[in-house]
This record gives structure tokens, C-alpha cells and sequence, in this order.
């Protein structure tokens, strides 16, 4: 499985580094030895909202060839706005061939402006709950939402418990629960 983490300047960086940990975790510990995973953008200078940066591994190419993508969410007036100029979203389009389209946080506002939620059941931060509708058949009040090839989560922490959830998918509870044990994350999904 190859997975690629989406970085946008304004992301929540907890909504990216919640979900990395536990899921680069799968290789690190030796449970999926061949996960490969690249940080991408399409800028070479990335930022949070609160200046920290991050260096992409791969910018601007096509998101085509992963099996996986996960975008973070941000402050909702940012990602609207980010909504609004297109270049990130017509970016994300070109993940339209991967399995799997994973979002935390008001990344599923970037995802459902590049069409992935249409006809599907989806979550959020819920202060951005009226902005999502639009953009899917119903917004949820779940920690995390499974809809087969798309997957959104709530609000920033729930990005650890993403992770976690997805490692259990692709590699069983027991090895989730290791994983959790290892992070000394005390609260089960």
C-alpha cells in the first residue's frame, strides 16, 4: 500500500500528525514491511496556521499512483478559501483513481469540493457541518465515518483515532492494538 499525506500552507498539523503516527507505525513495527507513504503538496513551502513547516517529499505531482490519500483539514475560513482559488482542489481531483480518500477535520470540505462525497454519508469538525452539506448526502455526528472508499473524520483529535481505526482495516485489531499500547493511547475505538 502506498499512501500519500496531503500538506497544504493553513493545515491543523495535529490533523496530519495524528493519523501519520499510528499508520507509518504499520511499517515501522513490521507489520506491513512493504507500506510505502510520501508527503505531498503543491507548493514547496507548507506551513500550519500556526507556522510550523513541513517539507514535502513530492510536490505537485499526480496523486494518481497511491492507493491512499489523507488530507487534513484547517481553519474552516481557510479551507473555504482554499475552496475558492481551486488550485489545491484541482489537485485532489487527480486522486480520483485511489481506493481509498481519507479526510480529518474540514479536509472533508476539500474532499467534497473535488467531488468525492457526492451521494455519501460524510463527518467533519462540526462547526463546519452547514459548509459540508453541500457537498454530500448527509453530515453526521460520528467520530468517524466509513463509506467504503471514503473516509472522514470528525474534529481534530479524532486523527489519532483514525489512524487507529485504519489500522485495524488494513491489518487487524490485534495489531492495532499494539500500536495503541505502543503510542500509550488509552482510549479504544
Amino acid at each position: 500500500m502506498k499512501i500519500a499525506f496531503i500538506v497544504y500552507t493553513g493545515m491543523t498539523a495535529l490533523d496530519l500528525i495524528g493519523v501519520y503516527d499510528p499508520l507509518t507505525r504499520l511499517k515501522t513495527m513490521g507489520f506491513m514491511p512493504d507500506l510505502e507513504w510520501e508527503i505531498v503538496a503543491i507548493s514547496q513551502e507548507v506551513s500550519d496556521g500556526a507556522g510550523l513547516g513541513f517539507i514535502p517529499t513530492k510536490v505537485g505531482e499526480s496523486l494518481q499512483d497511491y492507493d491512499m490519500v489523507i488530507v487534513p483539514g484547517g481553519v474552516t475560513a481557510g479551507v473555504l478559501k482554499l475552496i475558492e482559488e481551486m488550485e489545491l482542489v484541482d489537485w485532489l481531483k487527480t486522486a480520483n483513481s485511489c481506493q481509498f480518500k481519507v479526510s480529518v477535520c474540514t479536509g472533508s470540505l476539500l474532499l467534497g469540493a473535488a467531488g468525492f462525497l457526492a451521494g455519501k454519508t460524510a463527518t467533519t469538525h462540526p462547526n463546519a457541518f452547514n459548509e459540508l452539506e453541500k457537498y454530500c448526502a448527509s453530515v453526521v455526528n460520528e467520530r468517524i465515518v466509513d463509506e467504503g472508499g471514503v473516509i472522514t473524520a470528525r474534529g481534530v483529535t479524532s486523527s489519532i483515532d483514525l489512524g487507529l481505526y485504519l489500522c485495524e482495516k488494513f491489518a487487524g485489531r490485534e495489531v492495532k492494538e499494539k500500536i495503541r499500547q505502543r503510542m500509550d493511547y488509552p482510549y479504544g475505538i
